[in-house]
Formats: structure tokens, C-alpha cells, sequence
């Protein structure tokens, strides 16, 4: 414990085991910095070490008078993996922080948090373990920066605690793993993490004083890092301006200085080309604790992975990724072309599926019913006459493409930016009666996301934080809106491959993930299944003999589901525009992501189904 407890109120290294992929891989680090929140100066000095240099986790602090400033920050820089570090200390003299909630165990006289959590001789009588704190004034305070955070920050994947709050006592401890559960982030900062995320925590290898100090011993730690493992460097970067040299509590009243050193070092040319040249792979907190297991593919599959990507080459398909998932681990992941790991990708029509997804979960908790009319949602749009057929369209018949429509209005309506875009599809013509007729219609999907959005009160995006992307430890979601500020449904999204490898695996395992069930029950299972014949988008049934299309050499005839595809071989999939895929293969109990930039996606799918299909 004692040991633990340094590291927290230090600058540490911490080394890990990587769940994956062997030892012969490269070292892994997260650059991790604390205290977004506490100051402008940390706030800007933190952006910089991410933009600039190598920091790639920041944790923020809601009860600090800077956190409304950060909340703005991370919104522009949503690559950033984004923490609450929860905080019961005001340390600083000049400057003191008061809690969220009446918590009067946890604050002096004054109302502020006491500055320190363990005796200590220059604060007598002024640490928080000094005084009979209440641990439900500890769950209160932090139930509230939690939800403070989550509210402000969507995207926030991880706890941590200032100056050990989260690990002082075993009791907080507990609370802080049972919160951590419950709102589906990981947590750093606890006596067990070790053992959960198997790591050990390591300082700096030499003084840390000067900044030739700090990077002589940081230099001197990477050379330490070994393959195979992972690390996790802390510390807090700021600049020595005036409102840093204000700051400081006794025993640490070089603060400006210390401070400023750590920004030189994470932004330092040197550093950086030091970790380049030694192959470090830079990681962040959400992928420290949430990225998928990660296996050793077979010498047949590596084999047939080599063939396939050659062969694309070959064809001219701009491929930019490849992730291979099987028996619940990543066997192969592969980027190139314009693909990259840490960057989320235009997804197009994959976006649907994610559209119906929110739709099953609006289903299982009430709010709406597969066959409710659509016209029922928006009485105050409807056109002066109401056709026979648009009054009995429903929500199934949006998810299975059904609606009625004769050609799809999605290219008429989202190029307006002067008008509502539900209003024009309403308006437009229901030529066949709902249930009869497959026209491929992305604005459909958008009726499904506004359709969410009235019922929930929630954009899906934010409806979908707390249910999906957060279990999953999904983070940096971006998808467009409407001019009516309603999230695009049919399009729009972005994700990273492993995101789509993520949300594959819970396709594939029927809504479950880690055991718990995330999907209502029952919902994979339907929406996979071929609820309507299919065609491809734009086609017409009395093309298909002049196209040569048919079930035997067709991926798009084999039926639609709720906003998923069936496939050849048994397998369904999500789908985007230009060679995205998510594609499912329950009798191979495995899943094949790819993002592109192509046009001919049948013959995409003929090559996965050519040479790697077989390998699995």
C-alpha cells in the first residue's frame, strides 16, 4: 500500500503484460497527464503535449474552476482519451476546491476539501484520514463528478484518483471498482488494478528535478522498455507563467518550473524521435483496459492474409484496413493506404446498423413498437393529403427498406439545408403499399433517428453512449447531423476498425459482452435474420437478368434484415458505401472487418471469401 501511494503523488512508469499478439511485438506506452481542470495553464499546456508531443490519455477534474474551459478543449480535440480524475484534496495554497455536493466529513471549516489524504507535518490536523470521514458522502461526491463528467464529456472512458482518493482505504476502494462497474469505465487507480490489468508500477530511472533531468531518466526508462509489454508513464504537464508561479503548497513550491519541464519533455523533438526509433507503440488508457484479446493467428491464416491482401492490391482495391477477429480474440490487424489505427473512419451505410441498434434498445425499454406508425410521431409534418399507403407505414417497414417508396428520396433530400428534412420524406410519394416493396432508402434511416430522438429526448449518438459505445469502450464518435440537429442515421457515422471489430463481437455473441447482455435478448437473432428479399441500392427486380445477378453470385441477394445484410455462406453483415464492412460468420465463430475506398464491393467480398474464409 505504501508503495502504492507514492505512485499516485509521483511521475511513474508502469509495465504490463500485453494481452495479445506475443512477445516478439513492439513495447506499448501510454503517455498519461492529470489535472485538466486545476488551471488555464494545465489546460493548455495539457493540449499541447497531445497535439504537439506524445500525450495520449488526460484526466479532468470537475470541481476545479477550469473544467468548463477543458470541456471545450476536449470537444476540439476528440482524440484525446479523456478520464475523471476523481478528487476529495484540495492541495494548493492560493487556490482551494470545494466539493459538488454537502459532504461536510470531507471539507474544513471553510467548505473546501482538506489539502491532504494522509497525515502530513507541514498540514497538521489537515488531512482528510484525520477526521471521521463518511463513505456515503465519499459515493455521493463521487456519483456526482461522475455524472458531472459524463454529462459534459460523453466520451470519458476511465476513472482515476487525485492524490490517491480512490485507493486510501479499502472501503473507497471497493466503492471505486463498484462505480467504475456500473458506469462502464475502467479504473486505474486502485490497490487491485494491478491485477486486473496486469502491470506494475515502475518511477523514473534517475532524478527528476531539472528537465535535463527528466529527460535523461525518461530517455533512460524507454531504453528499459521490453517487447511484449506495456507501460503507462504519469505526470502533469503546465507552463511556468504568472498563474503557475501562484501555486504551490509547502514542500513543493517549485511547481511552475517542475511543471513547465514536464510539457518541454512530452513535447521534446528528442523524446519523440527516441520513441520512434525504438519502435514504442503509443497507446492510450481506453486501449490499456478495454481493447479487444488479442491472439496468434495460424500459419494458415497469416498465409491467406498475405494472399489476400496481395490480391486486392493486384485488383486496385484501396484497401485501408483489415481486422480479423476470431473466438473472441484479434487474430490479424492490418492498416495501410489511407487507413490508420487511432483514427476513425467514414463508415457511410454501416452507420445503419448502429441506427437500428438504437432502435431495438428504444423497443426493450418501451418507448416505441416495431409497428407504430411512422405518421404518428410527427403529426405537425405531415403533407396536406395523407396517402393510404404512408399512413400504414411502421417502423418495420423502415428497417427492412419496405417503406413504400419507388426510388429512394436520400440524394433529393439531404443536398436541402433549408428545409426539414422529416417534411420531405414524408412528403414524398408511397407509390407501393409498406411491406411489398425493397427500395434500398437512407433517408429511411434517418426517419429512424429522428424517430429515437423524439421518443428518447436524446440525439442517438447520446442515446447510445451509456448503452453501447461505454461497454464497449468505444470512445472519439462523431456522426453527422440534419440542419434539424438530428443525427444522419443512414450515414454519417464515424469509428476506428477495432470499434467495428467490437460491435461485430457482440453481433456475433447475440448482444452479449463479457458475459453481461448488452443488446435486448433476442434483438441480434431477429434484426440478422432475412426479414425481406433484398436488392442492391438502386437496382430494380427487373434488372437483375440483364446484370447477371443472382443468389448463387450475389452478396445482395440474399435478404435484408433490420438494417443488416444477409450473406453468402451464412454469414450477415453491416455495410457501407465504398468497401466498409462488418461481416459476421457465426459457423466460423469469427468476424471480418475492412475499410476502403473502392467501388466494386462484390468483388471485395469475392476475395474475403476466396482466400480468407477458408483460412478460418
Amino acid at each position: 500500500m505504501k508503495n502504492y501511494l507514492s505512485f499516485l503523488t509521483g511521475c511513474l512508469l508502469v509495465a504490463g503484460t500485453v494481452p495479445a499478439w506475443g512477445q516478439d511485438t513492439p513495447p506499448e506506452l501510454v503517455i498519461r497527464i492529470d489535472d485538466m481542470g486545476a488551471f488555464h495553464s494545465v489546460n493548455k499546456a495539457s493540449v499541447a503535449t497531445y497535439r504537439d508531443g506524445i500525450a495520449k490519455s488526460v484526466e479532468v477534474m470537475p470541481v476545479a474552476a477550469w473544467f468548463p474551459e477543458a470541456v471545450k478543449m476536449l470537444k476540439e480535440n476528440p482524440g484525446l482519451d479523456v478520464g475523471l480524475h476523481l478528487t476529495l484534496t484540495s492541495e494548493w495554497e492560493n487556490v482551494k476546491w470545494r466539493p459538488l455536493t454537502h459532504c461536510p466529513s470531507l471539507t474544513d471549516k471553510d467548505g473546501y476539501f482538506y489539502p491532504m489524504i494522509k497525515p502530513n507535518p507541514n498540514y497538521p490536523g489537515q488531512a482528510l484520514t484525520e477526521h471521521e470521514w463518511d463513505i456515503r458522502e465519499i459515493e455521493q461526491e463521487f456519483r456526482a463528478q461522475i455524472e458531472a463528467a459524463l454529462q459534459n464529456i460523453p466520451q470519458l472512458s476511465h476513472l482515476t484518483g487525485h492524490m490517491a482518493s480512490t485507493a486510501f482505504s479499502k472501503e473507497v476502494n471497493e466503492l471505486t471498482l463498484r462505480l467504475a462497474k456500473e458506469y462502464n469505465l475502467s479504473c486505474i487507480d486502485r490497490m487491485d488494478s494491478d491485477k486486473e490489468y496486469n502491470f506494475q508500477y515502475i518511477g523514473y530511472t534517475g532524478p527528476n528535478k531539472t528537465l535535463q533531468d527528466k529527460e535523461s531518466s525518461f530517455l533512460a526508462s524507454l531504453e528499459k522498455l521490453e517487447a511484449g509489454k506495456r507501460y503507462l508513464f504519469l505526470d502533469h504537464p503546465a507552463y511556468a507563467d504568472d498563474e503557475m508561479e501562484t501555486v504551490f503548497h509547502i514542500g513543493y513550491e517549485n511547481v511552475a518550473e517542475d511543471r513547465q519541464g514536464v510539457t518541454d519533455l512530452l513535447t521534446s523533438p528528442c523524446v519523440k524521435q527516441a520513441i520512434e526509433e525504438r519502435g514504442i507503440r503509443l497507446i492510450d488508457i481506453n486501449q490499456l483496459t478495454k481493447s479487444l484479446p488479442r491472439g496468434e493467428a495460424s500459419k494458415k491464416l497469416d498465409k491467406a492474409v498475405q494472399k489476400y491482401l496481395a490480391a486486392a492490391k493486384d485488383k486496385e482495391q484501396d484497401l485501408h484496413s483489415l481486422m480479423i477477429v476470431q473466438h473472441g480474440k484479434v487474430l490479424s490487424a492490418n492498416w495501410m493506404s489511407e487507413g490508420r489505427e487511432d483514427e476513425p473512419h467514414i463508415l457511410n451505410s454501416i452507420s445503419k446498423t448502429f441506427t437500428s441498434t438504437a432502435v431495438g434498445f428504444a423497443i426493450a425499454e418501451g418507448k416505441l413498437n416495431l409497428d407504430d406508425k411512422v405518421i404518428s410521431f410527427f403529426p405537425d409534418k405531415l403533407p396536406a393529403e395523407v396517402s393510404d399507403n404512408l399512413k400504414e407505414m411502421t417502423v418495420r417497414h423502415l428497417l427492412t427498406m419496405n417503406c413504400g417508396h419507388d426510388t429512394d428520396p436520400t440524394r433529393d433530400v439531404r443536398g436541402k439545408t433549408d428545409t426539414d428534412w422529416v417534411k420531405e420524406f414524408l412528403a414524398w410519394p408511397v407509390e407501393h403499399k409498406p411491406g411489398t416493396f425493397f427500395c434500398y432508402n437512407s433517408v429511411g434511416t434517418y426517419m429512424l433517428s429522428a424517430i429515437v430522438q423524439k421518443v428518447t429526448g436524446e440525439k442517438i449518438v447520446d442515446y447510445l453512449w451509456p448503452r453501447l459505445f461505454r461497454p464497449l469502450g468505444i470512445v472519439n464518435v462523431r456522426w453527422e447531423e440534419s440542419p434539424q440537429g438530428i443525427n444522419t442515421g443512414g450515414w454519417g457515422l464515424y469509428l476506428k476498425t477495432e470499434d467495428l471489430a467490437k460491435m461485430g463481437l457482440l453481433l456475433l455473441q447475440d448482444g452479449k459482452w463479457q458475459g453481461k447482455q448488452i443488446l435486448p435478448e433476442g434483438w441480434v437473432k431477429e434484426a440478422s435474420a432475412a426479414q425481406v428479399p433484398s436488392l442492391p441500392a438502386g437496382v430494380r427486380p427487373e434488372w437483375l437478368e440483364k446484370l447477371k445477378m443472382t443468389p448463387k453470385n450475389s452478396d445482395w441477394l440474399q435478404g435484408y434484415g433490420y438494417q443488416m445484410w444477409r450473406c453468402r455462406h451464412n454469414a450477415f453483415r453491416a455495410d457501407g458505401a465504398n468497401g466498409q464492412y462488418i461481416l459476421v460468420l457465426p459457423e466460423k465463430d469469427a468476424v471480418i472487418v475492412v475499410t476502403a475506398h473502392l467501388q466494386d464491393m462484390q468483388a471485395e467480398l469475392n476475395l474475403i471469401w476466396k482466400y480468407l474464409l477458408p483460412a478460418l
